[in-house]
């Protein structure tokens, strides 16, 4: 906290002393809200990564596979050319699975229909009229 104080310059700000008290939490947001608008991401990130204050960036979806951090934890992994997030949990005892494409709508459904009990004119039927694809 005293770390992310120094960070922001409100190390001299009184009302920060405040920290525990529930009360003041909403003023002190807005404080630090008015704070952070003052910087870019990169520049907060710049400043506030590779310390000990609690902080991260938002990143967008084509960002976040990139981050150095992702990158070492191997959050997500490249399946067929699809970048998705890595199975979780990860036991070092059990490894999971890597994820698969998921098939196309529909690649399946005259097995789920013949599961069911449908027929190969039963089906064709449906096809026909429009019902399925």
């Amino acid at each position: 906290y005293q770390l992310l104080l120094e960070k922001t310059g409100l190390v001299n700000d009184p009302a920060f002393e405040a920290q525990r008290d529930k009360a003041a939490w909403a003023s002190l947001s807005e404080k630090l809200t008015r704070v952070f608008i003052l910087k870019t991401r990169d520049e907060w990130c710049d400043i506030m990564e590779m310390t000990d204050v609690c902080f991260a960036p938002v990143l967008s979806l084509a960002e976040a596979p990139h981050h150095p951090h992702n990158v070492a934890r191997e959050t997500f992994v490249n399946v067929d050319g699809v970048v998705q997030p890595a199975p979780s949990p990860r036991f070092l005892g059990t490894p999971s699975v890597k994820p698969q494409i998921a098939p196309q709508s529909g690649a399946d459904t005259d097995n789920v229909l013949t599961a069911l009990g449908h027929d190969a004119a039963s089906i064709a039927a449906l096809r026909s009229s429009g019902t399925i694809g």
